[in-house]
Order: structure tokens, then C-alpha cells, then sequence
């Protein structure tokens, strides 16, 4: 990038923006309303918290602001699921019947959810 030195110190040392401060200060309230309701709550409904706050804001721009936090609202944590242990080691051929089992999962969509 052409940057003057000046112009890159004298942007880094400028205030930030009032959006920027405002979207802070909607940024903790986020947090808040999603630590209230035990962490998964989505984008649309925290939409609807900030507006009976008396807060104008979008729902994009609430969607937005989680995204920039490194957090994702609805999102779960937790520990990933175990994978059960390899005993065949991709030897699918076997001396005697009835000795081992292979399955495969598919995995299909419907309007329900998954099967």
C-alpha cells in the first residue's frame, strides 16, 4: 500500500468513529441478552430484545456484530463428539461369519430435519 507515515499515525492515534462506539456499546448488550438466555440465541430474536430495549438497530447489523467478536450467536460449545475405535483397521475380510459388523450412515434431509 502507498500510505503516507503521516496519514497511518495520524488514523491510528484518531478517535474512533461514533458507529464504531456505538456498535460496542451494542456489542456488550449482545453479550448480555445471550449470557441471559443461556448462551444460544439467535440473531432474529436478539433483534426483537434490542428493539423492546428501545434500541434502533437492523437485523443485519445485530447478525454483524457477534461475527466481529469472534462469536457466533447460536452457536454451542462443548466437547466434539468420540469416534468409536478403529478394531477392523480396513480389513473387511474375515475368516469366519458373524464375527464383525460394518454399517455406513447416510444421512438424509427432509422438511423435519435429518434422518
Amino acid at each position: 500500500m502507498q500510505v503516507h507515515a503521516s496519514g497511518y499515525y495520524a488514523w491510528k492515534v484518531a478517535p474512533q468513529s461514533p458507529r464504531a462506539l456505538d456498535d460496542l456499546r451494542l456489542l456488550g448488550l449482545l453479550k448480555q441478552a445471550c449470557l441471559e438466555r443461556g448462551g444460544v440465541y439467535g440473531h432474529r430474536k436478539l433483534t426483537l430484545d434490542m428493539r423492546d430495549l428501545g434500541e434502533r438497530c437492523g437485523k443485519h447489523r445485530v447478525a454483524r456484530l457477534p461475527k466481529g467478536d469472534g462469536r457466533r450467536p447460536g452457536m454451542r460449545g462443548g466437547n466434539p463428539a468420540a469416534v468409536a475405535p478403529n478394531y477392523l483397521q480396513r480389513q473387511f475380510t474375515v475368516a469366519e461369519p458373524n464375527r464383525s459388523s460394518v454399517t455406513d450412515i447416510t444421512y438424509i434431509r427432509t422438511h423435519e430435519g435429518w434422518l
